[in-house]
């Protein structure tokens, strides 16, 4: 009986991660296909790899936009972030509990919600999008509460008494919080700047109302691709390997992470 349930527990374990992985899994092996379709397998090619990388052809342009975007939009919501969690963390209790509830609306509400709102507010305040003003906000008021949320369970197991010691001993309160909270919180402060460039590359509804028309991120360029039928297939394809790329950064990312991980716990034994 013990054993059955233990085969049936690893049988769904194994069902739940071929649901997630296998259409990741199905494109990174498209991404050595040569045909531009991904219903067909004509033979093994690296054809999309090389069109991907060329700088002629548009992809590798706009994953390298997008990237810049995101790591700018991470920047500033992982600064803005970091000054609000501090400030909600040492604020009175009812201003507290107040700024934290209002911290969770834009992490509740749907995301296309939230761009309707924004484009609006950026019509009436007549926002040229071409200073891509709107589009950084818009994703900066998707990726600050985030930050928030990671770096506040980080200001809460603080030993705050080692704030006020820097404070005794002479510190001034700028020094006290770069020497003493800021590296406590560093964990939760990576953590969101990462989660920030996650969610940045993610976001397709914001970037939709808010970006400049000559601007593609890689979401807005892979849904318009659609209406080009002579060479969408082919650019699509070669998002395979893009794909296929970054499931392997993860894979080896988190595996190294697990290792280092695994090393430390074992010498502190």
């Amino acid at each position: 009986m013990v054993k059955c349930r233990t085969i049936l527990k690893w049988a769904f374990i194994g069902l739940v991660l071929l649901f997630i992985y296998f259409p990741i899994v199905f494109l990174a092996v498209n991404s050595f296909n040569e045909s531009d379709h991904i219903q067909e397998w004509t033979g093994v090619s690296l054809e999309h790899y090389r069109y991907f990388f060329s700088f002629e052809n548009e992809p590798i342009h706009v994953v390298l936009q997008t990237l810049l975007l995101a790591f700018i939009v991470a920047l500033l919501s992982t600064i803005l972030g970091t000054i609000g969690s501090i400030g909600i963390f040492y604020s009175r209790r009812r201003a507290r509990t107040a700024l934290s509830a209002i911290n969770r609306i834009p992490v509740i509400n749907a995301d296309v919600v939230t761009a309707i709102s924004f484009a609006l507010l950026v019509s009436f305040f007549a926002i040229d999008k071409s200073t891509y003003i709107p589009l950084v906000i818009g994703q900066m008021l998707l990726c600050t509460p985030f930050v928030v949320l990671s770096i506040i369970p980080k200001l809460q197991q603080m030993d705050n008494n080692l704030y006020e010691a820097a404070l005794d001993l002479g510190a001034t309160p700028k020094k006290a919080l770069f020497s003493v909270i800021i590296p406590q919180i560093l964990p939760g402060i990576l953590s969101g700047f990462l989660l920030s460039v996650t969610l940045s590359l993610d976001d397709y509804v914001i970037a939709a109302y808010t970006k400049p028309d000559a601007f593609q991120t890689i979401s807005t360029h892979i849904y318009g691709l659609d209406k080009n039928n002579v060479v969408g297939p082919k650019i699509k394809a070669a998002y395979w390997a893009f794909t296929a790329i970054i499931f392997l950064i993860i894979v080896v990312s988190v595996c190294v992470a697990n290792v280092v991980s695994y090393k430390k716990a074992r010498k502190k034994k």
